[in-house]
């Protein structure tokens, strides 16, 4: 098994390198931003920029590396996120650092794409589904680690902005002294909402407003934890807790998904959001315990419905039009995540810092009210004729290359291919 992971061992660390380095920058610029007064606005408006620059990313990073090259693209990519978050402690600016996050989006986006293309060239097809698990581990480990490290010392000062900085430049190392071999050409999808809304009005019009929610919950959270009072260690479990508990949601939601119409699936996982976010507003949380708790239930069921959403699209889907499905919809979402952050920032900044969650438990209720709708209209898909369910993390890390590789199995011949979490685990 060691011989599987030796010829992307550069790639995985690079990886961490740059994820570690993300989550430092993404803890660091709300945090700080709300200690130098910037409003609610401006900081919701960080997260749209880092949306339009992410989605930019993974629209125009195949045509850069088609000119320079993987090792070349890569190395831009982690050059230019180094100078972004420089670029943030020098010119302690709202504007300024939304134009900065956007550009830190770009990059981000680019270097995934390349990683995971890189990735599947580089892994045997009987090794590769281990070799993408262990990558998402790598990545939810290195930003959770990240994040954490700001409990290390003093937000306010010039250390975190270069601890960011010097990870980032250490991601393009391992790649740089690689030897291994160029991978083939990153995918292109092209976003065709008439075509996605055919193929499942529902998934497309979850993804928007999951995207919304998402968006809004991931960039505001820590000013949400910081306005009530938690001190910076809580700030940071507070913004990671929900990230792992999506993660592991992510195994029973899929089985469950598996047995039963994916739309009630979809709707139960809402519901639970709904209630995370109705607690949330209702209770007003002040301690630690009880903000960290709902934090896990709302992460747990958030994080939880974008694969969902997904394996219902191309239980729909027609042989071979997979990867187009699974593309469109994360380029759906990522517009539903420019635009949740700048809805709940002004939400924020006119009603107070609990209005974060009015607007997740509205996004949530459009989410469960149009897919009770549509069960009626529409007959569930037998088990027999549904496709496999994928564990995806939504938004930060996922890109074009993670729907081509998650879709890598659909071939007209798709009853030969596992049809189910259920049929994988007996196969083991």
């Amino acid at each position: 098994m060691l011989r599987s992971f030796l010829p992307v061992s550069a790639l995985l660390l690079g990886s961490f390198f740059l994820l570690f380095a993300g989550g430092i920058n993404g803890l660091i610029l709300p945090v700080r931003g709300a200690n130098e007064g910037f409003s609610d606005i401006s900081l919701g408006l960080l997260g749209t920029g880092w949306a339009l620059g992410y989605v930019s990313g993974c629209v125009l990073t195949s045509g850069l590396v088609a000119r320079v090259g993987h090792i070349r693209a890569f190395g831009a990519m982690a050059a230019i996120a180094a100078v972004s978050i420089l670029g943030s402690a020098i010119v302690v600016n709202p504007w300024a650092w939304i134009i900065l996050r956007g550009v830190c989006g770009f990059c981000f986006a680019g270097a995934a794409m390349i990683v995971e293309s890189w990735l599947s060239e580089q892994s045997a097809p009987s090794a590769r589904g281990r070799i993408f698990g262990v990558y998402t581990m790598v990545n939810l480990t290195a930003s959770t680690a990240g994040q954490m490290m700001l409990t290390l010392g003093d937000p306010n000062g010039f250390l975190f902005f270069a601890l960011g900085a010097i990870f980032y430049c250490l991601a393009l190392v391992p790649t740089a002294i690689s030897s291994t071999s160029t991978p083939a050409p990153l995918a292109t999808v092209k976003l065709n909402l008439r075509s996605l809304w055919k193929n499942s009005p529902v998934a497309v019009f979850a993804v928007f407003w999951v995207g919304v929610s998402n968006a809004a919950f991931g960039t505001l959270a820590a000013v949400y934890a910081q306005k009530i009072g938690l001190v910076l260690a809580a700030i940071a479990l507070f913004t990671s807790i929900p990230i792992l508990a999506g993660a592991i949601m992510q195994i029973p939601v899929g089985l469950l998904s598996d047995k039963m119409d994916r739309r009630r699936v979809l709707v139960g996982v809402a519901a639970l959001a709904l209630i995370a976010d109705i607690a949330f507003l209702v209770l007003a949380p002040q301690g630690r315990g009880m903000n960290l708790l709902l934090a896990a239930l709302l992460g747990g069921s958030i994080y939880a419905m974008y694969p969902v959403i997904v394996a219902h699209a191309n239980d729909h889907a027609e042989p071979g039009t997979a990867i187009q499905i699974s593309g469109g919809l994360l380029l759906t979402y990522g517009l539903g995540s420019i635009v949740g952050p700048l809805i709940a920032g002004f939400a924020m900044e006119e009603v107070g810092n609990r209005a974060l969650f009015m607007v997740t438990s509205a996004s949530h209720g459009m989410v469960i009210l149009y897919t009770l709708w549509r069960i009626g209209r529409r007959e569930a898909v037998s088990d027999a004729d549904k496709s496999s369910f994928q564990p995806i993390n939504a938004g930060r890390t996922s890109n074009l290359q993670t729907a081509e590789h998650s879709n890598a199995g659909d071939v007209p011949q798709r009853r030969r291919e596992p049809r189910s979490i259920r049929e994988v685990l007996g196969k083991r």
